[in-house]
């Protein structure tokens, strides 16, 4: 019947030897053009071929990473050790566009670290389209011109433009504009993509992302220095003769012109696996920019913004920012439980996963009544109860200063650090890369 087929427009058979864990004597992959009156007769012929064995099989199975309108036929003497299309030519440049996407975001300064179990291969490819892994790998971590992109991947530039700006829509690439000329570069996995997962973040992808960070990629993220966050005290909680311009994030959300508020992904990804054990709502990311865009249906007033930080104050939320000074475009309230970059600390032991505030809280033990509370608004465990009075242990403190501002009898308070022990943010993300690469071995 084979010979049937090898007239046929379209078609193609490889024959490939069992490997060393299968039993089949032989196997082929029969690819035609889908819909075609082929179709048929090529399934119809080898249901005739095979007869004679009744285990085997013929299943059609469609695959992500054909050809547009193409379908595979597997052929092989055992349903369970079929051929896998995935052993042939075509996985094999699909697997090494993922390879290589991995690669090119460990090299960003966020960092993408691999693993021995290689979950974050797994991550990658429920997240992209192997076309998207294809054209993402290509991208640097610099902005760059659409036509330079275009021509480097080999696709025109009004594709190139289409297909990046499809991917930026999903946050999978990042989208800025010079001299009314686009620009793309490709996204950082942490913070960037994985909080874009907002509509495809499901319980497998959950725990895949959960057996990443628990298996190398917390460490290989949080510990390399500058933070990717530092922590901004609440606002009620330290003096405005204190505070540092950094650390005024209600100027700074004076100065932007949009704002919008949208749900937590660490607290999504938490529901999904089963693990969440706050109740703290889920819309709590605030976002803003100083530049006009269209309306999104997350918008807020600026009122509203200002409003909801002195709520997440009062619910018990840790602000976090990108750790520079210029450039902040959002603040995560964070819990202990959920956050990542909080869970650093609690649940992975890395100490600097988050850039304290520059401040520290102090109780005094004289009038502290023993009430619990800053023990319990305390995200980081870093107050405890000793004979009755509630303790700060200074070293964890992170100067978020939950425990002040919840405080029924005003003993709480924030003290700013020395001049000594201020570590100042980087001035902008430009610094902060230099310094993330450097001390990772990556800067040339």
């Amino acid at each position: 019947m084979l010979p049937l087929l090898k007239d046929s427009p379209g078609y193609r058979c490889d024959h490939r030897e069992p490997q060393d864990d299968e039993r089949e004597v032989g196997s082929w992959s029969v690819v035609i053009p889908a819909g075609s009156a082929m179709l048929s007769l090529c399934y119809s012929a080898h249901s005739l071929c095979l007869k004679k064995n009744a285990s085997q099989r013929v299943r059609p199975l469609q695959r992500s990473f054909l050809l547009p309108r193409e379908l595979v036929l597997i052929i092989g003497s055992s349903p369970s050790r079929a051929l896998n299309p995935r052993r042939g030519n075509r996985y094999r440049m699909v697997n090494d566009a993922y390879e290589q996407l991995a690669d090119a975001l460990d090299r960003l300064p966020n960092g993408f670290p691999r693993t021995a179990s290689k979950v974050e291969i797994a991550i990658l490819k429920k997240i992209f389209s192997p076309e998207q892994a294809s054209l993402a790998c290509q991208l640097s971590g610099h902005r760059e011109p659409l036509d330079t992109i275009a021509k480097r991947v080999g696709l025109p530039v009004e594709e190139a433009g289409a297909r990046l700006a499809e991917m930026a829509q999903s946050g999978l690439v990042l989208f800025a504009q010079k001299d009314g000329k686009p620009l793309f570069r490709i996204a950082p996995f942490i913070v960037g993509i994985y909080e874009a997962q907002l509509e495809t973040m499901d319980h497998e992808l959950a725990h895949l992302v959960e057996d990443y960070l628990a298996n190398g990629g917390a460490a290989g993220i949080m510990k390399p220095q500058p933070a990717l966050h530092r922590v901004i005290p609440a606002q009620k909680a330290v003096k405005s003769e204190w505070i540092l311009p950094y650390d005024d994030v209600r100027e700074i959300l004076l100065s932007a012109k949009n704002f919008g508020l949208r749900e937590c992904i660490c607290r999504v990804q938490q529901d999904q696996i089963g693990r969440r054990r706050c109740d703290f709502p889920l819309r709590t990311c605030l976002f803003f920019s100083p530049f006009e865009r269209p309306p999104s249906p997350l918008d807020v007033s600026r009122e509203e913004a200002l409003e909801f930080l002195d709520k997440a104050e009062e619910m018990g939320l840790v602000h976090t920012v990108s750790n520079v000074m210029k450039g902040v475009g959002y603040v995560c309230n964070c819990c202990g439980c959920c956050c990542g970059i909080i869970r650093g600390i609690n649940d992975y032991g890395i100490e600097n996963s988050v850039a304290q505030a520059n401040y520290f809280a102090v109780i005094d033990p004289d009038k502290c009544l023993g009430c619990g509370t800053c023990i319990e608004r305390c995200q980081v465990h870093a107050v405890s109860d000793k004979d009755g009075v509630s303790i700060v242990d200074r070293k964890r403190c992170i100067g978020c200063g939950l425990c002040v501002t919840g405080c029924p009898n005003n003993v709480a308070k924030l003290q700013p650090k020395s001049e000594t022990e201020i570590v100042h943010p980087p001035a902008d993300f430009g610094v902060w890369g230099r310094q993330r690469l450097a001390n990772r071995g990556l800067m040339k």
